[in-house]
């Protein structure tokens, strides 16, 4: 949050290659509430792997240097965010609860005991619920219900999706951000934050997947009946496609990514035959000429490998069937050429590269995927904290909860 009297959000991106701070200012349009990015900060970063906090000390400065820059362009003191968390430590499972209707009619309360009864589930000692997410809700066995307050009955079900993850990758994750002098309104978990930027209602109705292909990981997310049904993480990004031609190619890192960047391709027929790309050498050797094609080859392997991956875990979870509106490849790392006809290849199905489309203001972020988790962060945060305003103290514990319980139903159903 920030200073100055607007109706402000913060979403801050930690990621494995570069930690990303969003300013969005929220207004009224059309009698909807939009959210225009007026802020953005960009620092690399070196103090994670692979989704997780290794280096305090670096992952701090990279924040603060990152919220700095965000705040002297939207003109705005900040004082909270909302932070991503992802990595291989991310776990999700379904649940149910149920709970009787104490007064014959659906209340708030009524679904704040039912979703406590949901969340009364066996997780292991080194993780912490992060969401519970409803899928659907059944009153006296009528099943099928989004918005169950204000029917009649005795008994309420609840069909959830809960995600946890390790209690010290997300205590790390907020000490950082404490450190900095700000605030935590919440731990979001990224994929969740980026199918809230990239996805239309359409396709989380008909069911799609979500593909966030980042720098340490890969994060996979299902949806279908307009709710997440699946989530999953694949240790294997952009990164290591970055390696792979600093190996192959004999180039520095550095100089791996900017050529990824540059003359990134998947697909051999999409690059000309006889073209070259130039690579600088290691130490005080000179550049040199290689073919094209030789490094389509190189990252074109490593992806095949990754999206194949991608489609066994939905097979392996049975969810393949689930996605009949295809699948959704976002993320800094999917800005690669030919990717999405490599990805529909492997898949047989449609597929699409998605920016954030539910805000608007800066093009470098309203038209790159790599802001996909950041914008998403600003969304969530517009859902879920009515009342954290800017100049207002945060509310209570319970009083946060009933009113995103609402939020939730308001702008979900």
């Amino acid at each position: 949050m920030s200073g100055s009297g607007k109706r402000l959000l913060v979403g801050l991106d930690i990621g494995t290659s570069k930690i990303v701070a969003l300013v969005g200012e929220m207004y009224e349009e059309n009698g909807s509430e939009e959210i225009e990015v007026v802020g953005m900060g960009s620092m690399p970063s070196h103090g994670l792997k692979r989704g997780v906090v290794v280096n305090i000390e670096s992952t701090v400065q990279a924040i603060g240097q990152a919220v700095k820059e965000a705040a002297l362009m939207s003109g705005c003191e900040i004082h909270s965010v909302f932070a991503g968390i992802s990595g291989s430590h991310i776990r999700s499972l379904p649940s149910h609860g149920t709970a009787p209707i104490r007064d014959e009619e659906v209340t708030a309360a009524d679904i704040t005991r039912v979703m406590e009864s949901a969340k009364a589930v066996a997780i292991p000692a080194d993780q912490r619920i992060l969401h519970v997410l409803p899928n659907e809700f059944v009153v006296d066995a009528q099943g099928g219900i989004k918005y169950p307050i204000g029917m009649s009955g005795v008994r309420l079900e609840a069909k959830v999706h809960i995600i946890t993850g390790a209690i010290s990758a997300a205590e790390n994750i907020a000490k950082c951000v404490r450190r900095c002098g700000l605030a935590v309104d919440d731990i979001v978990l990224q994929q969740l934050a980026s199918g809230e930027a990239v996805l239309s209602e359409d396709e989380t109705e008909l069911g799609i997947c979500l593909v966030d292909i980042g720098g340490g990981t890969t994060d996979i997310a299902v949806f279908q009946e307009g709710a997440l049904q699946h989530t999953a993480v694949i240790p294997i990004a952009g990164d290591q496609v970055t390696n792979d031609i600093a190996v192959a190619l004999r180039t520095p890192r550095k100089a791996a990514e900017i050529i990824k960047v540059e003359h990134g391709c998947v697909l051999p027929r999409l690059v000309e035959a006889e073209g070259t790309i130039e690579v600088p050498g290691v130490g005080e050797r000179p550049p040199r000429q290689l073919s094209h094609q030789t490094l389509v080859e190189v990252i074109g392997a490593r992806y095949e490998e990754l999206l194949t991956l991608v489609h066994n875990e939905l097979q392996r979870g049975g969810h393949e069937a689930a996605t009949a509106a295809g699948v959704v490849l976002t993320g800094g790392s999917a800005k690669v050429g030919g990717l999405a006809e490599l990805a529909e290849e492997i898949f047989q199905a449609p597929v699409r590269i998605g920016a954030p489309r539910h805000v608007t203001g800066l093009p470098e972020v309203t038209k790159n995927p790599a802001h996909a988790t950041g914008a998403g962060l600003l969304l969530y945060g517009r859902k879920h904290s009515k009342g954290l305003r800017t100049g207002l103290q945060r509310q209570s514990r319970t009083g946060r909860a009933w009113q995103r319980l609402q939020e939730w139903f308001r702008k979900s159903f």
